[in-house]
């Protein structure tokens, strides 16, 4: 809610601030989610492994344990070692009197309920607290610290209420501009195609003149440059086939088998390197293009000129 970033503590995000007004929410709205006809004793069901036949209907809520319970089980929550626990009858009212009644624990000692505000250290913190820790701290007792904080929260709740309208008036002027700049950019951009289309007109046939001329000279060398292409890479196949040949006898073979082929292969390296295929080469005509001079036409602005003005304190610029 307040999209502020926070670190995660060294335990995890079950070391993470408690928000106890949230809590509150959430528990009375699962204590009074259903009628008290359709909940089951939460210890009972639990007793019977789950099955729900034949369990007695919870009419109690212990606010301490966060149970709904039959007559009978919530007897017990009456006597407790430490204090009879707090136990309200379900209904439509619970909502709201489990908000009053339920009340905030200490972070730091779970079964602690806060009593005091530290002004020093801008928390709430329970009597074990004061006593380890903010014994030298100036604390108050919440109530009388909630009573001055609450003109203080309700006199910046108007001023934020205030601002709000204000943002939001100005966020309603930006979405009119933007929405005007869009449309003037729309006109401007149209009219930019079109003057580049009609001059893209005037330039098209000849740009095709062009391209027809280099798709000829283009086919032509590409039959020279396959015929060329074929020839060496017959000889590096040949090559190829001695150097595998040559490898796998002078690794594989026995030495008969090198004195038997030795001759012949002898033979066949001086012919492969006496033909010189270097010879047949590719020679590519030279193409080039001399355009006009785009700097002069680009300074006479060929297809107009667009001028932006800055609305703000910046200079414009064309």
């Amino acid at each position: 809610m307040c999209r502020k970033e926070f670190k995660i503590p060294s335990d995890g995000v079950v070391g993470l601030q408690h928000h106890f007004f949230i809590q509150h929410l959430v528990d009375a709205r699962s204590a009074s989610s259903k009628s008290t006809d359709e909940v089951a004793c939460e210890v009972c069901l639990e007793e019977n492994e789950g099955n729900s036949e034949e369990i007695p209907t919870a009419t109690i809520y212990c606010i301490d344990c966060k149970q709904k319970l039959c007559d009978r089980c919530s007897r017990p929550h009456k006597k407790m070692a430490n204090g009879a626990h707090l136990l309200k009858p379900l209904g439509a009212e619970l909502e709201q009197e489990v908000i009053k009644l339920r009340g905030s624990y200490c972070d730091k000692h779970k079964d602690e309920q806060v009593k005091l505000y530290c002004h020093d250290c801008d928390e709430n913190i329970c009597l074990m607290c004061y006593a380890v820790k903010h014994r030298n701290h100036e604390s108050s007792e919440i109530l009388e610290v909630a009573s001055n904080f609450r003109p203080r929260i309700d006199e910046d709740d108007k001023r934020v209420l205030s601002a709000i309208n204000a943002v939001r008036e100005q966020s309603e002027q930006t979405k009119q501009n933007s929405k005007a700049f869009a449309n003037q950019v729309s006109s401007v951009e149209k009219l930019v195609v079109e003057a580049g289309d009609a001059i893209k007109r005037l330039v098209d046939t000849q740009v095709n003149e062009c391209l027809v001329k280099l798709q000829s000279v283009t086919s032509d060398s590409a039959k020279q440059a396959e015929i060329v292409q074929e020839q060496l890479e017959v000889a590096v196949m040949a090559m190829d086939s001695f150097h595998t040949y040559s490898r796998e006898l002078l690794d594989k073979g026995r030495p008969s088998d090198v004195t038997r082929a030795a001759s012949d292969l002898h033979k066949r390296a001086t012919e492969l390197l006496d033909y010189d295929v270097t010879s047949a080469q590719y020679c590519p005509p030279h193409v080039t293009f001399s355009p006009a001079d785009v700097k002069q036409l680009t300074s006479l602005q060929l297809i107009g000129k667009l001028t932006v003005i800055d609305s703000g304190n910046e200079p414009g610029y064309d």
